[in-house]
């Protein structure tokens, strides 16, 4: 498992290593630590690391994934980047970030509909096909108007990440 850390002006890579009861081995960015962790309450944690006792306070905060994490001196604002954010978020830019004329599945999936055909003409924020990833369904939308020239996917494929679904030629200035 590998996390992004976002610590106010600090990222982190997090990454487990390994389990095996309360001892985990991780590494946060290259550096490993191995710390006994045990969970103590509803939201709070006792760690061990180098014979020393930690207690932290995690609360979740009003966004998802975003977290208060409070020590005994220190208070952090916590966003946990995981691969469903990253996916969220690439597929947001896929449909409204930025203007491309080619619409690429942002992770692994499977097409569930393709609700154009080669040689239509599509207008900018119309849904073009539905790729269903991580257990959600997104809808890929036109970021320009103009003609689909190219559909290398039929409904039902498995497609990888950044794998092309549809090309369309922009529209010509009048």
């Amino acid at each position: 498992m590998e996390l992004e850390l976002n610590l106010e002006d600090r990222k982190a890579i997090l990454k487990e290593i390994s389990r095996d009861g309360n001892q985990i081995t991780i590494a946060v960015d290259d550096e490993i630590f191995i710390v006994d962790l045990v969970k103590v309450g509803p939201a709070e944690y006792s760690i061990l690391y180098k014979g020393r006792s930690y207690n932290i306070e995690v609360v979740p905060g009003r966004e998802p994934k975003h977290y208060t994490v409070n020590t005994f001196y220190f208070t952090h604002d916590i966003e946990v980047v995981d691969a469903e954010t990253r996916y969220i978020r690439s597929r947001d830019n896929a449909t409204g970030g930025h203007a491309s004329n080619i619409i690429r599945s942002p992770m692994p999936g499977k097409i569930v509909r393709i609700l154009v055909a080669v040689g239509d003409t599509v207008e900018v924020g119309q849904t073009l096909v539905i790729v269903s990833a991580m257990k959600m369904e997104s809808e890929f939308k036109a970021a320009k108007a103009g003609k689909v020239s190219e559909i290398p996917v039929s409904e039902g494929d498995t497609v990888d990440g950044n794998q092309v679904l549809l090309v369309i030629e922009p529209a010509e200035e009048a």
